[in-house]
């Protein structure tokens, strides 16, 4: 018998090369990234959904009520003086994240969740306008950092638990979690992924988009565009309308930082 194996491990020899250790320990990390995103992803749902549910009474309050438009700039002061009293670093919202996964060094507090929810409320109640990806973005990376300090997550994971927090905010809240999965991982730079976070931006962007569906939240439903042949014309006005909306992107966002610059200074 004791023959047989050892023919049959000089068979295998240069054959099978599976290594039992490090079979464990990339089965073991699997797991551990499929917990982590699944509970980001938990976090992130029971947020979306309830920012939804709050978005939508919102809404119906202010259609019935359209006269609220008028004590916009009460809500206005109110928010700001509310992040200026209580916020802190929170108050930098998406920069604070991405700054973060770059540098990480400082905790994104989780107040921010509480912050950027009310305010956009409160804003979309009295007829403001404010992006639900902002508080998405904010609140499930938010979540996903205290859940990082409750779990005792070192520095190198937070910033993969900061990236499904993204990706559970995002999938969840607009009901993609397929853009979620993808833009949690090119967040730290457009364009470049960081393949270490497929597991867990995957798994968080998925589960929060099933739990925001399982709590009954609905998602806004977009017409259908018509079936249309491609031709070389269609081409290039394909091509000529995605550089003008680039430009325009680019001059907005130039203008919103020299805007905050100068409102800063006054």
């Amino acid at each position: 018998m004791s023959q047989q194996l050892q023919r049959l491990r000089q068979w295998t020899h240069g054959v099978i090369h599976l290594n039992p250790r490090e079979f464990i320990g990339l089965a073991g990390t699997l797991g551990k990234w499929v917990l982590l995103g699944s509970t980001v992803g938990i976090l992130a749902g029971i947020a979306s959904a309830l920012f939804l549910i709050s978005l939508d009474w919102a809404t119906q309050f202010r259609m019935a009520h359209p006269q609220i438009i008028l004590a916009l700039p009460i809500a206005g002061v109110l928010i700001t003086w509310c992040y200026r009293r209580f916020a802190g670093i929170a108050g930098q919202g998406n920069n604070l994240i991405i700054e973060e996964i770059h540098t990480n060094q400082r905790d994104v507090p989780l107040r921010m969740t509480s912050m950027i929810l009310l305010g956009t409320i409160i804003t979309h109640l009295f007829g403001g306008s404010a992006g639900r990806e902002g508080t998405a973005l904010q609140m499930g990376a938010s979540l996903a950092d205290a859940l990082r300090r409750v779990l005792k997550i070192n520095r190198e994971d937070r910033r993969l638990m900061l990236m499904a927090g993204i990706s559970g905010g995002f999938g969840s809240v607009f009901g993609t979690p397929v853009a979620g999965f993808v833009f949690g991982m090119e967040v730290q730079h457009v364009g470049q992924i960081r393949y270490e976070g497929i597991v867990p931006c995957l798994v968080a962007a998925l589960v929060g988009d099933w739990v925001t569906r399982a709590l009954g939240v609905s998602h806004a439903q977009y017409p259908q565009i018509a079936n249309i042949g491609i031709a070389p014309l269609l081409i290039l006005k394909v091509i000529l309308a995605g550089a003008v909306c680039g430009f325009v992107s680019l001059l907005f966002v130039e203008l919103v930082h020299i805007i905050k610059f100068w409102l800063y200074r006054l």
